[in-house]
């Protein structure tokens, strides 16, 4: 009987010592709410068993119900699987939110703000003293701009250390690092894009070189092709053109190579290209448009044409594969080029297909 006197005492003073170091603990992490902070008195039923403050995001053992503020329940339940207060076993995934009763007992509870020592002689319900922190003036960490020129936002506790020279370095060095970091990332996106033009490259060759002996690579070469110059169209501006009558029906040798300049630059679809510089004359004009009579005669029709312009130019592409809806005489494939002395600009309105 001695003994086992002797085992329950030994017992009861670890859980005497667990408990007291929990505690500790607990203060240490600022667990719960400092009940001194509080005006009147505060109902035992809110204060944490083992933290001694008010609960701070309380929850409750499922068979005793027992309320805890949650960090210090877990910290207990890391070292023993139990209740503080009548030892009954629980476990961490056990916990539940506490009722709905206690939770608005907590926050009617009137608390003078965090910022008293800082001259804050606010009192709120504890419920709206977060938004209330967000906007107190005594607030020493509340953002303020440094009225000394560098437009910089500081916490207002370190506004007087506040050095403009040096922040600015500052942050003149970190934008250095990430325009660096951006610059090595836009570098490798850009070998990666080359190494995947000169595979498609090579496949393109190897699909040119099969197209004569297989019926079937012909048609998969065609599609592809195909494919090239719907994707390459897309990506220019859709494009509208203010004065049909600017059309330069003969342009000169140093403008078709200005235009060809651009054309690649945009993308365009090697396999076109002498097509279409081609079609920029009057001689390989469609029907509709070949001469100065039938361009007079179908000016209405004009503005059906989809176009897409050259950027930085004032010419505009009209590719066959957007202008399915004109008639045959108005339209030639792979497309026009068409170059206008003025009046052609970017539909900003236009949005592009996702």
């Amino acid at each position: 009987m001695v003994w086992l006197n002797f085992l329950a005492l030994n017992y009861f003073c670890d859980q005497i010592v667990l408990f007291s170091s929990v505690k500790a603990s607990s203060c240490l992490g600022a667990m719960g709410i400092d009940s001194n902070r509080f005006q009147g008195a505060v109902d035992e039923e809110l204060i944490c068993p083992i933290c001694s403050s008010v609960l701070e995001d309380p929850v409750q053992a499922p068979a005793c119900e027992h309320a805890f503020c949650r960090a210090c329940i877990t910290e207990w339940l890391c070292r023993q699987q139990i209740c503080p207060v009548d030892r009954q076993t629980i476990t961490a995934a056990q916990l539940k939110p506490v009722p709905r009763i206690l939770r608005n007992l907590l926050a009617r509870l009137l608390i003078v703000c965090d910022n008293q020592e800082y001259g804050c002689a606010v009192v709120v319900n504890l419920d709206r003293l977060e938004s209330h922190l967000k906007e107190c003036e005594h607030n020493p960490k509340r953002p303020v701009e440094c009225d000394q020129g560098c437009g910089l936002v500081v916490p207002m506790d370190e506004l007087k250390e506040h050095n403009c020279v040096r922040e600015l370095r500052s942050v003149v060095e970190q934008q250095n690092k990430t325009i660096g970091a951006l610059q090595q990332e836009l570098a490798e996106t850009k070998f990666q894009i080359g190494q995947q033009r000169r595979e498609l490259h090579l496949v393109k060759e190897f699909m040119h070189a099969m197209r004569g002996s297989d019926p079937r690579m012909r048609t998969l070469a065609d599609r592809m092709e195909q494919d090239e110059v719907v994707r390459w169209a897309g990506s220019l501006p859709r494009a509208r053109v203010t004065r049909w009558g600017g059309m330069i029906s003969t342009p000169d040798a140093v403008l078709k190579v200005v235009i060809q300049r651009s054309l690649c630059e945009s993308g365009s679809p090697p396999h076109i290209l002498e097509e279409l510089m081609d079609n920029s004359h009057e001689r390989r004009w469609p029907t509709g448009l070949s001469t100065l009579e039938t361009r007079q005669a179908n000016r209405r029709h004009y503005e059906n044409y989809v176009c897409r312009r050259i950027p930085g130019k004032q010419a505009v592409v009209v590719m066959a594969c957007e202008n399915q809806h004109m008639n045959e005489d108005m339209i030639l494939d792979p497309g026009l080029v068409l170059i206008f002395a003025h009046g052609v600009e970017t539909d900003s309105n236009y949005q592009a297909p996702s």
